[in-house]
């Protein structure tokens, strides 16, 4: 049943971009930075750093799949389904996101730095930021039923994401690193540590400002009937013969894992290899305005080709870029910034329809198995994200330890050839293994979701 309030318009867009905002603020800090600090404040090794990372994304198979659940079986209020559960959880997560950056613990003994890694990032990554992404995530399909209402969000949602790495990716190096000897940069525990509390407040107020804006107009009925046949089994099982699912998720481990490598060696390639954490932060900024002249390109683009056409070509271009800065391995850092935000003009295409894609797929799976479930295939969907991110993490650590990068093994020949190695043929494998997936794999095509968009209506009535 759905039940319209009134119309969708610019406070849900604005609101639904905030929401994103608050979510990058801590997650953005997390996914470029974290391997960073443990690594060069904490002293922590970078293979311990990426192995935890990666355990908490296990974690978050259980608590990612438990919160849809929670998700969907959960009464709608007079304000939604999904929206009361940001600001239940906005402070949370901020708190903890702050508690993993606490440089005046560098002194401690090893043992009780890995375990405040270990404890801190699982209480902030599997526990509250999923208590909050995941509702923020599933409220898109709630807030309209339209396919281009849902893929302005999913361009506003982009949009949010880029704002906060514009913020956090450019200003952190410029007034987190001080001058070391012979003009290296070295990462300053205390400053960022600031930097990390400032970041949590944002946060807050971003998640904040989209609860009170946004509105959730889709209304589904929840009867015990629905929930007994949408059980978690039921759930797995129609998920693993579910083409538009498999895919999708594969798509999404690829596209985190290249784009996530990319963000976690700029931490190194940059006051490392180069020597130069300003171009770090004018890289950032480049790359980020790349990314919004790809959300104006999105829309008309999507509207023409279809969502996973374009999504496909881009990531191809993303992939070739990626192994002509490999071959050209330019020695000036603005070549390199040139070329890797050039790689993100391709992969802002696909960052920018990839949240309309996923509910093109609840769209699909409603129709294959006669039930809604937003809220666990958005869980499933989060959690695929989580594996490419921690295979990201997992990887960067895992070869940076191979290469010999250590902190007081940061200079030498080999470990800067393999730094740049890292950054560079990680993301050409996967953008290109990407673009295979949505080619290739994944069904929903331009035809086949204005198929699916016009039984949804009838059947609903809108």
């Amino acid at each position: 049943m759905t039940q319209r309030i009134k119309p969708f318009g610019w406070k849900d867009k604005v609101g639904y971009l905030m929401g994103d905002l608050g979510n990058d603020f801590t997650f953005l800090l997390s996914s470029t930075f974290l391997l960073k600090f443990y690594t060069d404040v904490m002293g922590v090794d970078a293979f311990v750093v990426g192995i935890v990372m990666m355990i908490a994304r296990f974690v978050d198979a259980v608590t990612d799949i438990g919160m849809g659940r929670i998700c969907d079986r959960s009464h709608t209020t007079a304000h939604g389904k999904f929206k009361p559960w940001i600001r239940r959880m906005c402070a949370p997560v901020a708190i903890a996101s702050f508690l993993i950056y606490q440089s005046s613990l560098a002194d401690m003994g090893m043992t009780f730095k890995i375990i405040w890694l270990f404890f801190t990032y699982i209480l902030w990554s599997s526990i509250f930021y999923t208590s909050i992404n995941i509702p923020y995530g599933s409220m898109a399909s709630a807030i309209s039923a339209d396919p281009n209402d849902r893929q302005s969000l999913s361009t506003f949602r982009s949009i949010g994401s880029t704002l906060a790495g514009l913020v956090v990716g450019a200003g952190v190096p410029l007034f987190a690193y001080s001058q070391g000897e012979n003009g290296q940069p070295i990462l300053d525990g205390g400053k960022f540590t600031l930097i990390a509390g400032i970041f949590s407040i944002l946060s807050v107020i971003a998640y904040l400002v989209c609860y009170y804006l946004t509105t959730e107009r889709v209304k589904l009925s929840d009867t015990p009937a629905q929930h007994k046949k949408n059980s978690l089994k039921n759930m797995l099982v129609s998920s693993l013969k579910n083409r538009a699912i498999l895919s999708i998720t594969v798509a999404s481990i690829l596209m985190l894992l290249s784009q996530f490598t990319v963000q976690s060696m700029s931490g190194y390639i940059f006051p490392n290899y180069y020597k130069n954490t300003t171009a770090q932060s004018v890289s950032t900024v480049v790359m980020m305005g790349t990314m919004l002249l790809a959300a104006f390109a999105a829309k008309p683009l999507s509207k023409r080709f279809g969502k996973a056409e374009i999504s496909a070509v881009s990531a191809a271009f993303a992939s070739v870029i990626s192994l002509i800065t490999f071959f050209i391995r330019p020695k000036n850092v603005w070549a390199y910034v040139a070329l890797q935000s050039t790689s993100w003009l391709g992969l802002g295409l696909f960052t920018m329809v990839s949240w309309a894609l996923i509910t093109d797929v609840i769209d699909y799976s409603e129709i294959k198995n006669g039930i809604r479930e937003d809220g666990g295939i958005y869980a499933l969907y989060s959690f695929a994200r989580k594996l490419g991110q921690a295979a990201a993490a997992g990887l960067s650590g895992g070869l940076l330890s191979l290469v010999g990068y250590t902190e007081n093994a940061q200079n030498l020949p080999s470990v800067l050839n393999g730094i740049f190695n890292i950054s560079t043929i990680v993301p050409t494998i996967g953008f290109l293994a990407l673009a295979l997936v949505l080619w290739l794999w994944y069904p929903l095509h331009k035809q086949q979701v204005e198929s699916n968009s016009r039984y949804l209506r009838e059947k609903h009535g809108h």
